[in-house]
């Protein structure tokens, strides 16, 4: 009985040894690692991937082998969805053998909100009759529950048996990366979540009210932070990319009717684009992406966009190290459970940046930044900004206006020359 026991233990660790993840959230290229900007939209016009590619974008959604040669043509990579939701068929095997050894591949993605499609997602009620109700997993009512518990049934086995599939045939051994909905349920994805490298969510904030509504427009940036702090509990310490809003809801009348009819046009603008990037960052992200600018009918909003991806291509080598999260006391007013102020630093050689991030909805006029006694006499500029701070008793002083970003660096050979874009208010 016993050696049954030791073998079944045996065989038990082999399955988590073949599937547990080891990435680090970054991706490499030529030996270099770098911190993922990402787009799930890949331009059809190399005029266009061209100009993505020179503002900074690195990663990109890829659904064939003339996919990845282009985007290597631009010295950029991409990822690849695989169906290991169900199970090891022969689709999956002929995706893996046909992207696994192209050199521009960077990291695989399974399905795209794998758990929030047989949760919560809308379309279950909409078009598919499985649910009832409007919003029956929110309610929690039994057939909501019952459909959940029967579809993890399926699935689960089926997709870490795919995963295993591909650990052992992948012999580059990229990491693996699953996004999922802001809201999905902790309980089924942490039923993967030792499988895969890299996990995730997707939030998209800014939202017109509709124009028979007497609701305030959703602008709620602030929910960027919170909903990465829950991810960081959810990801039990796995790296995070999040991805974040490149269209208005009122342009996915095609896929989307009931979420865009009825509202009008709304981007965020530069600062607020500005603002989720670096909330992210702060709340530990190695990676961002932008979803989905082939919708995107504004070229004023995508030169936002390729403005911020300027300025966190400069910020690269800096962006590419582990970060330091720094202690913050918030003084006037002080942090309470609705607000804090984050900070967070990144070494390359002698040189430093510090992101602090304001998620408070209040002026905060004392904010004091520790951690930095290695930077004791040194002056900080604001990158793109005018304050000038010297870090004294390994700390820094500075103020910030309701969800504001700061960006202090050594020398501001870290901003960009170009501009284009920056002066974006947003619609």
């Amino acid at each position: 009985m016993r050696k049954i026991l030791l073998l079944c233990t045996l065989l038990s660790f082999s399955i988590v040894d073949r599937t547990a993840a080891q990435g680090d959230g970054y991706i490499y290229k030529d030996g270099k690692r770098q911190f993922v900007f990402g787009s799930y939209f890949l331009p059809k016009n190399d005029a266009e991937l061209k100009e993505m590619t020179e503002a900074g974008f690195n990663l990109f959604a890829c659904g064939a082998k003339e996919d990845l040669d282009r985007v290597q043509r631009y010295n950029a990579q991409g990822w690849v969805f695989l169906p290991l939701e169900k199970g090891v068929t022969p689709d999956l095997k002929q995706k893996i053998k046909a992207f696994a050894d192209h050199p521009a591949l960077a990291v695989w993605s399974g399905p795209d909100e794998l758990v929030w499609g047989f949760t919560a997602n809308s379309r279950l009620y909409r078009e598919l009759k499985v649910h009832s109700v409007p919003g029956a997993w929110r309610k929690q009512t039994p057939e909501a529950l019952r459909y959940a518990r029967q579809q993890s049934a399926i699935i689960m086995p089926d997709l870490h048996n795919a995963i295993n599939y591909l650990r052992s045939v992948d012999k580059h051994n990229l990491q693996l990366w699953f996004n999922e909905g802001e809201n999905s349920d902790m309980g089924y994805v942490g039923e993967y979540m030792d499988a895969i490298d890299v996990t995730g969510f997707d939030l998209y904030p800014v939202k017109a009210a509709r124009t028979d509504s007497t609701t305030r427009p959703r602008r709620q940036i602030e929910r960027i932070g919170k909903s990465t702090e829950r991810w960081t509990a959810i990801s039990k310490g796995k790296p995070l990319w999040i991805v974040l809003q490149a269209f208005s809801w009122s342009e996915l009348l095609k896929i989307e009717p009931w979420n865009a009819a009825g509202r009008a046009l709304a981007y965020p603008s530069f600062e607020e684009s500005r603002y989720m990037a670096y909330d992210v960052l702060a709340n530990g992200a190695t990676g961002i992406l932008y979803w989905d600018m082939q919708f995107l009918t504004s070229d004023e909003f995508r030169q936002s966009l390729l403005g911020l991806a300027r300025e966190f291509k400069v910020l690269q080598p800096l962006l590419s190290t582990e970060p330091k999260p720094l202690p913050v006391t918030a003084y006037e007013p002080p942090a309470d459970a609705n607000g804090r102020v984050l900070a967070t630093a990144h070494q390359y050689g002698r040189d430093w940046m510090i992101a602090v991030v304001n998620e408070m909805d209040t002026t905060q006029s004392a904010a004091v930044i520790g951690g930095l006694d290695h930077l004791n006499g040194q002056k900080l500029v604001e990158l793109y900004g005018d304050d000038e701070v010297q870090v004294k008793d390994g700390k820094l002083f500075t103020r910030l206006r309701p969800l504001q970003v700061k960006v202090f660096a050594t020398d501001r050979k870290w901003e960009t020359s170009n501009k284009k874009g920056r002066d974006y208010q947003g619609k």
